[in-house]
């Protein structure tokens, strides 16, 4: 995930992300509409363009949620929209915290639905036992929330290796619930790897062993791979995910194809897919959302020479995804109108 607190960081940065993480030191304003001026087929990017790291969509009737990284004071923040262009703030998600974690490092949300009136939240957050960040679960009945983690403990936490961080559930075509997530390896000098393992079909428990499937082997990669997520289409699984420093430029977005849930897979030659431009820097944590047969990408960016900084922060961009032979094409960063979706 790229994360509201950098780990491995100098004392000034430290400084400044923790201003980050103090009520009051983010733009509560609500976000401003992206409509291109009178035009109203049309949008510019980004499309929130407060700081909201990590974002992920789901659709429920005709409203999309989107759940982001803290800021703000909020745990869990959650926009509202019905064109994935224009978004209103929705408040905060995951108002309280169980009482075997920590506030201020809630970070990479992501919510999948089970049935009408019950929604699942995977999140990360700081565990007060391991010292280190951990995935917990919590539980709706509303896709807004709030949402209740009732669990004595963690879901997952691999202190010795780091920690785990950036969740993320995927119900695949056999209708079998999978969790992905990271181990947070750099944040103690080891790899990091992708993980999967099957989750119960109430999704609030994990069911056998989890499987390795990717870490850190490219030059582009940095020292990490983070961000997971899964997405097939045509038939193939792919596996998305974000790689290098958070806060740099060189942070940028790839994929690889898996064989199944469980691997192995294999990362695309042409990686990244979608990286730093004139338009926007540090590219990255991405989700991937359907609407009407089109493809998007939502992630978050840097404004140009801003990585790192508090305002605007990372802002919340939307690219269209295109297939061409099987593999996906992002159009992005876009900062010039394009239609909407």
């Amino acid at each position: 995930m790229t994360r509201a607190f950098p780990r491995r960081v100098g004392a000034a940065a430290v400084t400044l992300a923790a201003a980050l993480l103090v009520p009051g030191c983010t733009d509560d304003s609500e976000p401003t509409p992206t409509s291109s001026g009178s035009d109203s087929s049309m949008f510019t990017n980004p499309v929130v363009r407060t700081d909201a790291p990590d974002p992920q969509a789901i659709r429920v009737g005709d409203t999309w949620y989107l759940f982001h990284t803290n800021s703000g004071g909020r745990n869990v923040p959650v926009l509202t929209s019905r064109d994935l262009v224009d978004w209103t703030e929705a408040g905060d998600a995951l108002p309280a915290l169980p009482d075997w974690a920590d506030p201020g490092k809630t970070w990479a949300p992501e919510v999948i639905q089970l049935a009408p009136d019950r929604f699942l939240l995977y999140y990360t957050v700081a565990g007060r036992e391991s010292g280190r960040q951990c995935v917990g679960r919590a539980v709706a009945g509303a896709p807004q929330g709030p949402y209740r983690d009732d669990a004595a403990g963690p879901l997952i936490c691999q202190a010795d290796l780091g920690g785990a961080i950036d969740a993320s559930p995927f119900r695949d075509t056999d209708g079998s619930l999978w969790l992905l997530w990271k181990n947070d390896g750099n944040a103690i000098g080891v790899d990091t790897w992708l993980w999967s393992q099957r989750l119960a079909d109430d999704g609030l428990t994990l069911v056998g062993e989890p499987t390795k499937l990717l870490k850190q082997t490219e030059p582009w990669e940095g020292t990490l791979i983070e961000g997971p997520f899964f997405h097939r289409q045509d038939g193939r699984l792919l596996l998305f995910f974000a790689a290098n420093a958070y806060d740099r430029a060189e942070y940028a977005e790839g994929y690889a194809v898996c064989e199944s849930p469980t691997g192995p897979c294999v990362k695309a030659a042409e990686n990244p897919i979608l990286k730093s431009n004139a338009a926007a820097s540090g590219p990255g944590h991405a989700s991937m959302v359907v609407k009407d047969g089109r493809t998007w990408l939502l992630y978050h960016a840097w404004p140009p020479g801003q990585e790192g900084s508090t305002d605007p922060g990372r802002q919340v961009w939307l690219d269209e995804v295109t297939w061409v032979d099987g593999k996906p094409v992002v159009k992005g960063p876009t900062g010039e109108p394009q239609s909407r979706p």
